[in-house]
């Protein structure tokens, strides 16, 4: 029972995700946009050409507004691989952002015991 849920799901979410391929697309392009703007007005010398560069990228960000429905594309991606993962037993691990607070301390003393040794 739970390999057929778990092929009616991904099923559902593989409609879903084809559903919306044009969406993603624009979306992909809007990103492009947004990233050669990013690049080339950061790299650029004259003040026309930032003008210019921070347009294209105001154009990408506004395509990548209108393309909403990528979202729901982009979730349905996410729910196939999570069903994936879950039909070969393995764990679905999301990545997360931990702080670290390290001790500069801590590294002094493991260098300093390995001089010592």
């Amino acid at each position: 029972m739970r390999k057929f849920l778990l092929l009616t799901g991904g099923f559902i979410a593989a409609c879903v995700a084809l559903a919306l391929v044009g969406p993603l697309a624009g979306l992909l392009f809007s990103g492009l946009f947004v990233a050669l703007g990013m690049h080339f007005y950061i790299a650029s010398k004259s003040t026309f050409g930032k003008i210019i560069w921070f347009t294209v990228g105001l154009m990408g960000v506004l395509s990548a507004i209108s393309n909403i429905p990528a979202m729901v594309g982009l979730a349905a991606i996410a729910i196939i691989y999570v069903i994936c993962k879950k039909w070969n037993n393995e764990d679905v691990k999301i990545p997360t952002i931990e702080a670290k607070e390290e001790d500069p301390f801590t590294n002094f003393e493991k260098e300093w015991s390995n001089l010592t040794k």
